[in-house]
């Protein structure tokens, strides 16, 4: 099957994506709208550039030996890869028939049986969780958090591998109790083998201004470290290994 998806950019030689080196994928259209969200042209379902599958591969297939020898792989991310679910399914089948391993970053906001297939062929889930607390959840992103929560559990089931990260943003997702809210809920996935605090900046502050969307972050300044490693400290209380 050539089917298509609607991709915004690729990236061949990615190394903070999931393991090893990494040909990563940035898939067009997010239901999400993230305050600090660094990829908002990303959003829009109607852009991007159309690939089939055979294009995608034939690209992929170019950084095998890079992505073997490393022990990285193929990384859907986006935007939300899992709106397009039937190519990210296509994609990931191929990938797989090449002995190559596969990543998707997600929200986990979008779940349906092809996501669930989509899952049965992945190797890592890189899951976006932006807080814990519904309400705070829901400024942050504009949707609520019940369906990630959810979709967590589904990991958990299948004994899907995760790495959970965490967006943290003064003034926004440094809320302390619900950060040792999450971190406790975490004891009880075995399957998330590893926590990234991912601190926030502001390198895709003039996309928002250049696309005329309202940038409320613009005032925020980057958390300091002392902050950053008191978050570290908290969710270490799970268990989970968290990165460096």
């Amino acid at each position: 099957m050539n089917i298509t998806g609607r991709i915004h950019s690729v990236e061949s030689c990615g190394t903070v994506d999931g393991p090893g080196v990494r040909f990563v994928v940035f898939m067009q259209g997010c239901p999400l709208r993230c305050q600090f969200c660094h990829n908002p042209d990303t959003w829009d379902t109607n852009k991007g550039t159309i690939y089939t599958a055979d294009q995608l591969m034939s690209e992929i297939i170019k950084y095998k030996s890079y992505m073997l020898f490393s022990g990285g792989g193929v990384t859907f991310t986006g935007g939300e890869p899992l709106l397009q679910a039937d190519f990210i399914l296509e994609m990931s089948r191929r990938c797989k028939e090449e002995g190559i391993s596969v990543a998707v970053d997600t929200s986990g906001y979008v779940f349906s049986d092809t996501v669930e297939k989509v899952l049965e062929n992945t190797d890592l889930v890189l899951l976006d969780i932006k807080n814990y607390d519904p309400e705070v959840y829901n400024k942050v992103t504009g949707v609520e958090l019940a369906p990630t929560l959810k979709f967590l559990d589904h990991t958990r089931d299948k004994e899907t591998s995760v790495w959970l990260r965490y967006v943290l943003v003064p003034g926004l997702t440094d809320n302390l109790e619900s950060i040792r809210g999450l971190a406790e809920h975490l004891k009880a996935y075995p399957n998330i083998s590893r926590i990234d605090i991912l601190p926030f900046h502001k390198m895709g502050e003039y996309k928002w201004r250049a696309l005329g969307y309202e940038y409320k972050l613009y005032d925020t300044k980057e958390p300091d470290k002392k902050l950053v490693e008191e978050v570290k400290g908290i969710f270490r209380i799970s268990g989970i290994p968290v990165a460096n």
